[in-house]
């Protein structure tokens, strides 16, 4: 593999921003030093360009295998690097589901075959299913995730005695979806009693609601602290559910947590231009929930931020409440949308940075990602902050071919994404540098 020299650039990196260049050997990052001079390498001038740590995304769903209508690995990774995502860890409700060992690896020998970025998957936690978690590699597999809260087949735990041992016995981090069943449920037919089917996607977190989110988040806290256990609660959507989470250091903690882009930028008023466009699980709820969670993120009690890209057809999410799936595609706008946000003063470089690419890769033990260090592999985004990019049908890359941003432009663009030292995006176009890597954990 050539060297690349990038040249002049801002670097943004564990809390500061300085100007430097970066060496690049092989997969590696050689040298990071002012005035690097290498006859051998290609050079990349990034006067003026921000030059950040690959995104490191823990929470997607690529849908592959079963249902690739909707999207597919070789797709999606290619809208992960054009949004300057070089990792990503995938979801197990694929059909089938990935809740054995055998099908586990059959998710990861798709992706040595088809993913431009990084990859890891989690297993699947069911009723019945601990005897498979227990014998899951942590050096080799991200993490076990629990549904608590309906998905598709067998993937709702929600017998006490599976979820206790399954907090008692994991060897893995242990990753949530937090919504009581029963309460949905229940709240489902105080609705349809209301409206029969046409239930208006308005009232989407009033039935996926604050109390289904706290109740099953703080179970699922509750049940970390009294078996010691790793535990990582994903997508938090509201306001109350922030009292479980400690401010700090994330090398400091045992339960940590994660915002998603969605619940970072939409709110509820925008399911009237939007419609089930924004309909997730758990809810995008109100502004107040939504500017929480922001300030959330800069205190600290939020540790990670993540897409939980979750592509449906446009034509699936146009039938109504009940009919329309919930989620939808982010992967490639998500590090442009927290631009957006720094260019409105939300948040400033150095938190979006440490919550998208430091955080994950300490919080799950990657082995020298998610940093730009002399030693740890090259996996850099190159960003030019003034160069607007307005989504369109044209240049969306996942395969469902639509966006909830379609039509917005933003301040900020992805100019290069390098994954392990391999240029595989540069200026609008996917360059095929060959595959990512599996990625490894220091556990």
């Amino acid at each position: 593999m050539k060297k690349i020299l990038i040249a002049n650039g801002t670097i943004v990196n564990k809390n500061t921003i300085f100007n430097s260049d970066l060496l690049i050997n092989g997969s590696f990052i050689e040298r990071i030093d002012k005035n690097i001079s290498d006859p051998e390498a290609e050079v990349i001038d990034a006067s003026g360009k921000y030059v950040l740590p690959g995104i490191i995304d823990d929470q997607v769903h690529f849908r592959e295998p079963g249902l690739t209508h909707k999207a597919d690995i070789y797709h999606e990774s290619r809208a992960a690097v054009a949004g300057g995502v070089t990792s990503y860890m995938e979801m197990p409700n694929t059909v089938p589901n990935a809740t054995t060992q055998d099908l586990l690896e059959e998710k990861y020998l798709i992706a040595s075959r088809n993913s431009l970025a990084n990859y890891s998957f989690y297993i699947g936690a069911t009723n019945d299913n601990l005897e498979e978690i227990l014998k899951t590699d942590p050096k080799h597999v991200c993490g076990v995730k629990i549904f608590m809260g309906s998905s598709t087949g067998n993937m709702l735990v929600d017998h006490p005695l599976s979820l206790e041992a399954i907090f008692k016995k994991s060897p893995l981090l242990i990753a949530t979806h937090c919504e009581d069943e029963g309460i949905i449920q229940s709240n489902t037919r105080d609705f349809r009693e209301r409206y029969g089917d046409d239930i208006p996607i308005s009232c989407h977190p009033e039935i996926r609601s604050e109390e289904a989110c706290y109740k099953s988040s703080s179970l699922a806290v509750s049940l970390a602290k009294a078996h010691g256990a790793n535990l990582h609660v994903l997508h938090i959507s509201t306001a109350r559910e922030l009292s479980l989470f400690d401010q700090g250091s994330i090398e400091d903690k045992r339960i940590t947590s994660e915002a998603c882009i969605h619940h970072l930028w939409f709110h509820k008023e925008d399911y009237e231009k939007l419609g089930t466009l924004i309909k997730w699980n758990p809810a995008v709820k109100n502004k107040e929930d939504r500017n929480a969670i922001r300030q959330a993120i800069k205190d600290g009690r939020i540790d990670i931020i993540a897409t939980d890209h979750a592509p449906h057809t446009f034509e699936e999410k146009q039938n109504n409440y009940f009919k329309a799936p919930s989620g939808g595609p982010l992967i490639q706008h998500s590090l442009i949308t927290m631009l957006e946000l720094f260019h409105q003063g939300v948040f400033d470089l150095e938190i979006i940075v440490q919550k998208m690419s430091h955080n994950p890769a300490i919080r799950y033990k990657i082995d020298r990602r998610g940093f730009i260090e002399e030693g740890y592999f090259a996996d850099i985004v190159i960003s030019d902050l003034d160069k607007p990019y307005t989504v369109t049908e044209e240049n969306i890359i996942s395969k469902c071919g639509w966006s909830p941003f379609q039509g917005f432009e933003f301040r900020s663009s992805v100019e290069k994404t390098i994954v392990s030292g391999r240029i595989v995006y540069d200026q609008g176009k996917i360059i095929e540098a060959g595959n990512g890597d599996r990625l490894l954990f220091n556990r």
